[in-house]
Parts: structure tokens; sequence; C-alpha cells
């Protein structure tokens, strides 16, 4: 029998470790649903996730921005009002050729068509386009989007976001964003990446890189840090990664111990789109040197960084997926966000209250927040322990509502 067939946009293997946790929490948990499938990634980075793709039945195609907004659109639009020349851009153009027999295209883009980000409206676009021309269904994982006040936004949305089958929401802010556009195609959903499961080799495979001994005597605060909200700080005159400094010696002061977690990793660049770790590297330069700090220098995976997280007993996030990588692993959370993604997920913990936003960023106010945090501790991880199997149940719904959209299409043939 020919395997179903699946397209993914806007995750990867590489870079950002949330998007390869959203990648593979749908192969992992299609793959337990529709037995045998194959999966096609459209890939901003096509050279960085090959050489990181585990799956042999995920092929990687290229589609870079300037790819995916000329080539693939273009050829898409051809394909819809060309009807004799299908065949031909089919054999030619993977892109396609993997749109034509995917029964579904898995929009996975963390955050879209939001107001303040119109510098990313076309990519949003650009994503879903092809397979609306090609008729592929088109189901946007959970995510975050809106508010719609920007009339270039606001006019994008309502002509788009209706022509995709389902929009999961990853909250209850983005749900009420697209109720109040007047959007019915939604489910309310949680995270992709909240689905994803530990096989049981993160351990040896980390052991290789890092004395797992550092987290032995207890009393470890990972941090993770953004370099999307050293932008956002820097650019009001704030001093992002000077004031973590600050309050990463501060927190070793009190006796525990730091690890500094790069959640978004690109090997080989010093370029820092989707890359912490130039930003990690310049904080841990500026930190005096000891055994109750430790950096994680070298890109990891998605489970192992995952692992990694859990072994902390608090933790100080700035990117997203790093907060959820703790909340799967129970462990306390502060939040230092820049957009309504952060606290809609907290709130599905009741945690919404460890979130602030980077307006109110400073040292003062981190060692306030964190203070608070220590001393509520068994509170928060009570909330964490009770809502965890909510949330995971919410986001694992997701490969129910793909799979019933594979498994009720004719994936055995292009649509014509």
């Amino acid at each position: 029998m020919t395997p179903y067939h699946v397209t993914i946009i806007g995750s990867a293997l590489s870079g950002n470790k949330g998007a390869a946790a959203m990648l593979e929490s749908a192969v992992q948990t299609l793959g337990e649903r529709l037995g045998e499938v194959d999966f096609t990634l459209l890939s901003m980075y096509p050279t960085e996730d090959a050489a990181q793709n585990p799956y042999p039945n995920l092929e990687v195609v290229p589609a870079s921005p300037r790819q995916l907004g000329v080539t693939i659109n273009l050829l898409a639009l051809t394909y819809r009002l060309l009807p004799p020349v299908r065949p031909l851009i089919r054999r030619r153009s993977r892109a396609i050729g993997a749109l034509a027999r995917s029964s579904v295209l898995l929009d996975q883009g963390g955050i879209t068509f939001t107001d303040g980000r119109e510098k990313f409206l076309l990519y949003n676009v650009a994503s879903i386009l092809p397979a609306l021309n090609t008729r592929t269904p088109v189901f946007k994982c959970a995510q975050a989007v809106g508010p719609f006040r920007n009339p270039v936004n606001r006019w994008a949305s309502k002509t788009f976001l209706p022509k995709v089958r389902t929009l999961v929401t990853r909250g209850r802010i983005t749900h009420e964003f697209a109720e109040g556009l007047g959007l019915r195609n939604l489910v309310a959903g949680a995270d992709y990446a909240f689905s994803l499961e530990l096989d049981g080799t993160e351990a040896a495979a980390v052991a290789d890189h890092v004395d797992l001994d550092f987290f032995a005597q207890g009393d470890v605060v990972g941090i993770s840090p953004s370099v999307v909200l050293q932008k956002k700080v820097d650019a009001k005159g704030g001093d992002y990664a000077g004031q973590l400094v600050d309050f990463i010696e501060w927190v070793r002061s009190t006796g525990r111990r730091v690890v500094l977690v790069p959640h978004s990793v690109r090997t080989g660049t010093d370029k820092t789109h989707n890359n912490d770790l130039p930003l990690c590297r310049s904080i841990a330069d500026r930190l005096t040197a000891g055994d109750d700090l430790l950096v994680l220098d070298r890109e990891m995976t998605s489970q192992q960084l995952r692992y990694l997280i859990g072994r902390c007993d608090l933790f100080v996030a700035s990117r997203f997926h790093a907060m959820v990588s703790s909340l799967a692993m129970e462990v306390p959370t502060l939040v230092i966000g820049w957009s309504h993604k952060y606290a809609e997920v907290l709130e599905m913990f009741e945690l919404e209250e460890w979130a602030f936003g980077h307006d109110k960023f400073s040292p003062t106010y981190l060692q306030e927040r964190f203070e608070a945090l220590v001393a509520q501790q068994p509170e928060v991880r009570d909330r964490l322990a009770r809502h965890l199997p909510e949330v995971k149940a919410r986001s694992v719904q997701q490969a129910d509502l793909i799979a019933d959209i594979v498994r009720g299409s004719d994936s055995t043939s292009p649509r014509a």
C-alpha cells in the first residue's frame, strides 16, 4: 500500500529547538496513528536540517524565503491555472510534487498573522498559499495569532485564515482574537511540543558532552536567554545581556548553581537569527568562572534539551519553547516574554502570574519575582502536576484531528 503523505512547513530540525520539538511531535504522534506515513519538510535551512535528520521517512526539500515566496508560489499558481502542465510541474518541483500528493499541509509557524510582526506577514501568507493553490488542506498546528488591529494584518488575516481547514489556537487569548475576527475553523488546543516524548536515551547522549554530576546536588537554576528579547530590550536603551549577567551572579551568590541554556542554536555560524548561542557565549564571557556555572555551548536535540531542563530545580525562560519544555518537565518557571503567547500557555496551568513583559525587565524586578517563585515552589509544582495531563491531552488532540483528515482523503494519487 502506498503510504500516507504529509507536508510540513514552519518548523525545522536545526536552529530553534522549539520548531524541532513541534516537527518531531508530529512525526511521532502521526506515525503512531497512521502507521506507514511519509513526511516532506519544506525547509528554510535545508542543508542543516538534512544533516540532522534521523528519520528515514522525512524528506527535506529546500524552501528558503526567496524560493518559497517566488519559485514555489509561482509554480503553485501555474499548477492551479494551467491543468495540462500539472504532471510536468509535479515532476520538476519537489515542493509542488509533495504538496500535490499530500493529504494535508501542517503549518507549524509558532506565531503568525500578528500585529507588530508585519515584516513576517508575506512569509505567513506564502507558507500556506501554495497548498491552497494545489487544493491541499491546510492545518495550522497550535500557534498564536492576533491581535488584528493593524489594517494590513487584519486584511491578510480575514482573507487567508478562513481558507485553512483548521486553525488550532494555542491559548485563550489567541482564541478570543480569532473569534473576534469572525473565524469559525477553530480548535482550542495546546502547543504541539507538549506531545514530545523522551525515548530514554537522552541521559547517555548528553553525558558525552555534559558532566551530569553538576545536577546531583540540586539547587540548579536553568536560564534560557533569547536574542529576540535582547533586540527588544536593547532597542529601548536597555542592556539585556548585562542585566542577565547581574542576575546570574546574584543567583550564584545565593548558593545556587546556574546552567545557561541556548534553546535556539545554529551550528557553524555567528548569525543571530534563530541562534542564541552567540548571546549565551557573550554572557558567559562576562561571568566569573566557577564550578557552580555550566554553559551549554553546542547544538543539542530537542529531546536532549528537554531532559537537561528537566534536571533543573527552577527555570528562567525568555525562549518560548524553553518555557514549554520546563512546564512539560514540571519545573517551576519564571518567564520574561514579549507577546501574549507566553501568558496564555501559563494560564493553562494557573501560573500566568509568573510571566512579565520585557518592559518590566530589570535585575531588581527579576530578583523580586524569582524570590517569590522560590517561596511558592510547592504550590507551583502542585499546579504543574495537576494541569499537565490536561494540557498534553489538548496538545495530542491535534494528531487525532490530522489523522482524521489524512484517512478521509485519497493520498495515493495527486490532485489532478
